[in-house]
């Protein structure tokens, strides 16, 4: 009697976790390379709308991003991150900086602050959006800041992950590390195989709303 009393409540246990798993699951399968990059239909911080869909026939980078972020403030304060984003206007890419940062987080900022870092910093994507419900940012899996993806003209996504390969908020390792993201980025305008398509990425967490 004691035994299955006993087994009975743990079955009752095992199942609730398994229960409380399926619950927090994703509703939406992770980013995959090599397959269609999840949709999106958003409006940057000037009320231009920008939508995956419309970009056909374009490179598009996305760039998950926090001003406050030391790992952030490493490639803008060492205009590495300008240098890239100058680099892929040039090339017809399309880049996107997002701010997931929710109300109340480290940095969350409204459209006129946006845009207020993006002038000051002398910053140049093609536009920043804001995702204060973590939306976008949950579609694509995006975990640090910075956290980069390169999507091709066809809307494939063709890399994932970390700018470079050394995870410090030094400036002088930037000489030194392998710039995963922008050899990456050079090899989908160039029509060429990514050599590393997914690696792992480094930064602050993405400040989502809890």
């Amino acid at each position: 009697m004691q035994l299955s009393a006993s087994l009975g409540r743990r079955a009752t246990m095992v199942a609730g976790v398994a229960a409380a798993l399926a619950f927090s699951a994703p509703a939406e399968a992770a980013p995959a390379i090599g397959q269609p990059a999840p949709e999106f239909s958003v409006v940057d911080t000037n009320g231009t709308p920008r939508k995956l869909s419309d970009l056909k026939g374009k490179v598009v980078v996305l760039e998950w991003t926090n001003a406050d972020c030391p790992f952030v403030a490493k490639h803008y304060g060492a205009s590495n991150m300008q240098a890239l984003q100058k680099q892929a206007a040039s090339e017809g890419v399309v880049w996107l900086s997002v701010i997931s940062s929710a109300p109340g987080e480290q940095g969350h900022v409204d459209a006129a602050e946006a845009n207020r870092l993006t002038q000051a910093r002398d910053a140049a994507p093609a536009g920043v959006v804001l995702d204060p419900d973590g939306r976008l940012g949950k579609t694509y899996g995006a975990v640090t800041t910075p956290h980069m993806y390169v999507i091709d003209g066809q809307g494939t996504l063709r890399y994932m992950g970390g700018i470079d390969s050394i995870a410090s908020t030094r400036a002088e390792d930037l000489a030194k590390a392998d710039p995963l993201f922008k050899t990456a980025m050079q090899a989908v305008v160039s029509g060429q195989p990514v050599a590393q398509p997914a690696t792992r990425p480094y930064g602050c967490s993405v400040k989502y709303k809890s």
